[in-house]
């Protein structure tokens, strides 16, 4: 198999794993969604070191330490974000089963979208026409939902802002983002220990039962290999392909909270992801474009 088939194999994958990973919580109940991402923490952590170890990036992420030290300047950058992705790992677990499942997902539809204004914002990069386009549908879908229900839901709003400052800011300190995943969960994950401990586990009779024992072990391997299969397709892939192919998550999400939990879509919303899909199309197409282009450029002239 080529790289590119493989990259586009390890990106639907992982992908699809994200999307079972947001149905975790429904089938964890009576644990509620907090309970839940405080497992995740704690066997995501262990998830994500036994990754380091079997991709052989120990190494690496000893040069990455050793070249940080004791910059503590650059320490509380890195820290900076761990809020921010604490927030969104919370969310994650906790709308689905809190009826903010279809609420979420939209946030992830917008989030590829407001990337492109933070990145105008904060780095000066300018939208090109096809982006320019794809933002005014999506600014027109919010526009008609804030119109038909006086409010935009906070969970949408929590993850298509939360995450854009979380990303430039790990950007700006040019931390690879397996390290910085592992920094994260390595600093949450004493804090989930502490909530599951006063907490009862949140379990209570069923700490033994063999869903837990089998489900909560999985949920780390999930999220550690649902990681590692991102980061293989966006080393194997080029930007523009990777990028359209990252737009299947929030399509996941958004059939899952629907279809399989049952969340309800109010009738008066649907222009509204009508709006921006159509805005994650254009986004898309525009994403072709510059893969096609890319291409073309790579096509060698020959000599006659």
């Amino acid at each position: 198999m080529n790289p590119t088939r493989q990259g586009v194999a390890a990106a639907v994958l992982s992908n699809i794993l994200f999307g079972v990973i947001y149905l975790y919580s429904a089938w964890l109940k009576p644990l509620s969604g907090t309970d839940v991402f405080a497992w995740r923490m704690v066997v995501m952590l262990g998830g994500l070191w036994l990754l380091v170890f079997a991709t052989g990036a120990w190494p690496q992420l000893k040069v990455f330490l050793r070249e940080t030290g004791r910059n503590w300047r650059r320490w509380a950058g890195i820290l900076a974000a761990t809020p921010l992705v604490a927030a969104q790992l919370w969310l994650f677990m906790w709308a689905p089963v809190n009826g903010h499942g279809v609420n979420a997902a939209t946030g992830y539809f917008l989030f590829p979208l407001m990337m492109v204004v933070f990145a105008r914002l904060f780095l000066g990069e300018r939208p090109n026409r096809w982006q320019k386009a794809a933002l005014a549908l999506a600014a027109a879908g919010v526009l008609y939902e804030i119109w038909q229900t006086q409010a935009l839901a906070w969970t949408t709003w929590a993850v298509c802002l939360g995450y854009p400052p979380y990303y430039l800011l790990r950007r700006q300190m040019r931390v690879p983002a397996l390290f910085g995943l592992l920094i994260d969960l390595t600093v949450i994950a004493p804090f989930a220990v502490l909530y599951l401990w006063l907490n009862g586990s949140g379990m209570g009779d069923a700490a033994w039962s063999w869903k837990y024992l089998l489900l909560i072990p999985l949920l780390g391997i999930l999220s550690a290999a649902s990681m590692q299969l991102n980061l293989n397709a966006s080393r194997l892939l080029p930007v523009p392909l990777f990028g359209i192919l990252s737009y299947l998550e929030p399509v996941l999400l958004f059939l899952g909270a629907w279809l399989l939990l049952d969340t309800p879509v109010a009738a008066e919303s649907w222009p509204t992801y009508a709006l921006i899909i159509a805005a994650l199309a254009v986004s898309g197409f525009d994403g072709l474009l510059k893969l096609c282009r890319t291409r073309y450029a790579k096509v060698p002239v020959q000599a006659v």
